[in-house]
């Protein structure tokens, strides 16, 4: 059984605690204060009255402390007496003692007083009017009231943090609210310990590294693997050992070297059954050939009593021997020298090899188990971090100047929604993206990979944010609003690639232009359909704009003598694209200048120029419907 500290005091009620202040400024019990300290970090979990002379196992922590005197008797109102009274009560955890005149004492004992005095306890005078059920009762309808008040907080805030996570910019927006209502500072680390994001009044200096550092006690370990061909040894078991007695040997450290041994030593003629005479794993500074044994455990080693060796040193050198004290004669029964768990123990009535090699491909090793969050408090500011469930390493940081009831929550929903936000959204399994990817790397058509992404139709979405620059993170939240996993981000254009069957409907602060669906060898002219679309879409100021369906008068001509007529129309302008996709866009809004200014982002001069630069090398005049009409044919075929 691994050693498990014992605390010097209980820990406190799960209830919403409430300041003594406020149970002082209630006029109906007229509390008053007479000793301790007049801070408001005094907090009260609940009132209890015991009249034991020593309260200690009857408390939980966070106690007032309700009492008339009655275990005192003229003979114990000493000094000595109420300072180891006082004392007790202190480190049982009590919040405060309450003292009730009558009808025992009519005063409060001055040496309790002085008592409270010195160990920092407030005391407070009970007048003799104020029942102690009275008491009571003040403190839970004030805790009562934290509670709903907190209640309120808490679904205020999730509220608010889920509508931030529905803008356009959901990570930035979910930590500017988790920064409000904190009052505080929120943070998004990545897998490598980087700020992505953050929002509110950073904390001090020596506050923000340590909550950087706060992040690697939350952030998942990645699994090693031992090195391929090290030799775990396992001696032969003594003949006198006793049945039971466990002979194990632990498994190779990850970065164990080659030819390192690790040995176990074997149990003595006088080993008690049950005691173990265990190694410590060679460590991932362990020289070659270095050899790390236990001391065989002393004849009067109580049985249940595991002996292990130590980790050696990082500059031990190569054929030393590492050994750990014996346990002493008085070792009680149960206590462990240990440092690491042991290792699993070889199977009864299994003959024990002299080595036992490592397979030749690495043999992962577990992961150290770390916590979904972790705190702190620095130079004034409470730190806080959580692991999003995503798995992939990022972390909520919070700091804040002070902890209220219900921070916790509202920092594990914000947690929750940056998992969403940041995890990878997934349409398909991992396996068969990369499977897909390795195949196009390689040359593979879209044809032939697309089955491995999933069958049928495809659209293409390109969509920009209407004010702040695309990021990574809003990137794939789109994908993810979208339902697709199959996300680009290129020049503040984000494209998602997705099924035909998942219609994509218009997202708040996004422009999107959609492609018409096609089949994998057709992506190339999707993903022109939607940028064009696209580019109508933020002229236009509209949500959504997709790539025309409807059958022509160019469906009614052979494509070939279609795409001839309109590659011999607009060659004057093939050496300049730039001219080319001016008029396909001044053509498609009508010949505005101002629109089509904004599509290509481009000044409305430069507009004007480029439509007569055009009309020039045409030579045609572009304000005639019937060349437009022919042009916008011919921009359509090309």
């Amino acid at each position: 059984m691994p050693d498990v500290p014992v605390p010097l005091a209980p820990a406190v009620p799960p209830t919403p605690p409430i300041p003594l202040s406020a149970l002082l400024a209630r006029e109906d019990l007229a509390l008053r204060r007479i000793a301790g300290p007049a801070g408001p970090d005094t907090a009260i979990h609940w009132a209890h009255t015991s009249e034991m002379a020593d309260p200690y196992p009857y408390l939980l922590g966070g106690e007032l402390l309700l009492t008339a005197g009655v275990h005192v008797t003229p003979a114990d109102a000493t000094g000595a007496y109420f300072d180891t009274y006082v004392s007790r009560v202190a480190a049982a955890g009590g919040a405060a003692i309450g003292f009730g005149l009558a009808p025992v004492h009519d005063t409060v004992p001055p040496a309790l007083v002085a008592a409270c005095e010195a160990h920092g306890l407030p005391l407070l005078e009970v007048p003799p009017q104020t029942t102690f059920s009275g008491v009571a009762r003040a403190v839970w309808q004030l805790m009562a009231q934290a509670r709903l008040a907190e209640l309120r907080r808490v679904t205020e805030a999730q509220q608010r943090l889920a509508a931030a996570a529905s803008r356009p910019d959901p990570v930035p927006s979910v930590l500017r609210q988790l920064a409000q209502r904190l009052s505080g500072w929120g943070v998004l680390y990545g897998p490598d310990g980087t700020e992505i994001a953050s929002a509110g009044r950073a904390p001090h200096e020596t506050a923000r590294q340590a909550l950087a550092h706060l992040t690697d006690v939350v952030r998942p370990a990645p699994t090693t693997m031992a090195s391929p061909g090290t030799t775990v040894r396992t001696p032969p078991p003594c003949p006198t050992t006793p049945p039971g007695a466990a002979v194990r040997t632990p498994p190779p450290s990850a970065t164990t070297p080659q030819g390192t041994t690790g040995r176990t030593a074997s149990p003595t003629p006088t080993t008690p059954p049950g005691t173990t005479g265990r190694t410590h794993p060679p460590s991932a500074t362990t020289p070659p050939g270095t050899t790390v044994r236990a001391p065989s455990p002393s004849p009067t080693t109580p049985p249940g009593t595991t002996v292990r060796a130590p980790s050696p040193s990082p500059t031990t050198p190569p054929g030393t021997t590492v050994r750990a004290p014996s346990p002493s004669p008085a070792t009680p029964p149960g206590t462990t020298g240990r440092t690491p768990p042991p290792s699993p123990p070889a199977p009864v009535g299994r003959p024990i090899a002299a080595a036992v090699p490592v397979a030749a491909r690495p043999v992962p090793v577990a992961a150290r188990p770390v916590p979904s969050s972790a705190t702190d408090t620095v130079a004034g500011s409470h730190l806080a971090a959580y692991a999003l469930g995503a798995g992939q390493g990022f972390v909520l940081g919070v700091a804040s100047p002070h902890r209220e009831p219900g921070d916790h929550t509202i920092a594990s929903v914000a947690a929750v929604l940056l998992s969403l936000l940041t995890g990878e959204h997934r349409s398909g399994t991992g396996a068969a993206r990369s499977s897909a990817l390795v195949r196009v790397l390689l040359g593979a058509p879209p044809e032939e990979v697309a089955p491995l992404l999933g069958t049928g139709r495809w659209v293409v979405v390109h969509a920009r944010p209407d004010t702040q620059a695309a990021d990574a993170v809003a990137a794939s939240a789109l994908g993810a609003a979208l339902g697709s996993a199959l996300v680009d981000l290129t020049d503040g254009v984000v494209r998602v690639l997705l099924p035909a069957e998942r219609e994509p409907g218009p997202q708040p602060g996004w422009a999107l232009g959609v492609s018409t669906a096609v089949g994998p060898g057709d992506w190339t002219t999707a993903d022109a359909q939607a940028a064009r679309a696209l580019a109508r879409a933020r002229a236009t100021r509209t949500a959504l704009v997709g790539h025309g369906t409807r059958p022509g008068l160019a469906d009614l001509l052979p494509r070939d003598e279609a795409d001839a007529h309109a590659q011999a129309l607009l060659a004057p302008l093939g050496a300049t694209p730039a001219l080319t996709e001016t008029l396909r866009t001044w053509l498609s809004l009508h010949g505005s200048w101002d629109r089509t200014a904004v599509a290509l982002s481009v000044h409305r001069n430069t507009v004007r120029q480029r439509i007569a630069r055009c009309a020039a090398l045409l030579g045609t005049d572009l304000d005639d419907p019937d060349v437009r009409m022919e042009l916008w044919f011919a921009l359509r075929r090309a």
